[in-house]
């Protein structure tokens, strides 16, 4: 058996200044990246020949540059517009008290919306999920083999993790990935493994190594 594995490296944005206690979802904000030890960590763990991809919004970009600041040789990332959180249309710039006690939200719920909830003049989680499933596919068909590190947000990550787990879009099951924690500048490990002898990527595994790593 001659397999091939792909890693991927997920890496949240540092957080985010300026939202005011509001919804932010695509809302372009900029991240505070003054952690000096945390970034040289985060670097420090990184593979140095990697494929370096990121979201296109400002807390992605100062992320990625960041780490790049930090000491790590990766070259500047490709910027990739499907990598965006998810867009929480009208309920962006509401302030999140008002929205929990208007949605009268509880503890138990870890996520803005239901999954499968069209969010008004946005996207639902569902649709965020079919958005970057087929991106990282393309990604993993076109760098089999090779490491790929990806700045991008909460959301992004779990979508990630629900491809991992062939979660189907369609389905209420896709939920389960809500209750994954995933920290600013934190590190998620997925691995796509395939045998070209067996359909190749196509016919691929995924398997989860690391969610939420940080430096101790």
């Amino acid at each position: 058996m001659n397999t091939i594995e792909t890693r991927w490296w997920w890496i949240r944005h540092a957080p985010v200044v300026g939202d005011e206690g509001r919804i932010y979802g695509q809302t372009d904000l900029h991240a505070d990246c003054s952690d000096d030890a945390l970034f040289a960590a985060v670097a420090d763990y990184l593979p140095n020949d990697a494929v370096h991809i990121s979201s296109d919004l400002n807390r992605t970009r100062q992320t990625a540059a960041a780490i790049l600041n930090a000491g790590s040789p990766l070259p500047e990332p490709t910027l990739e517009p499907a990598m965006r959180e998810q867009h929480f249309g009208d309920w962006q710039g509401e302030p999140r008290d008002a929205f929990a006690a208007r949605r009268k939200r509880t503890f138990r719920q870890l996520w803005l919306s239901a999954a499968q909830e069209a969010v008004p003049g946005g996207e639902s989680f569902a649709d965020l999920y079919a958005r970057v499933a087929p991106a990282v596919e393309r990604w993993n068909s076109n760098h089999l083999g090779k490491d790929i590190v990806c700045v991008a947000h909460g959301g992004t990550i779990r979508s990630a993790l629900a491809l991992a787990l062939s979660l189907d879009h369609t389905h209420p099951d896709l939920e389960k990935v809500f209750p994954f924690r995933i920290d600013n500048v934190s590190v998620t490990r997925i691995d796509h493994v395939c045998d070209p002898a067996d359909g190749g990527a196509e016919n691929g595994i995924w398997r989860v190594g690391a969610v939420n790593w940080l430096p101790s």
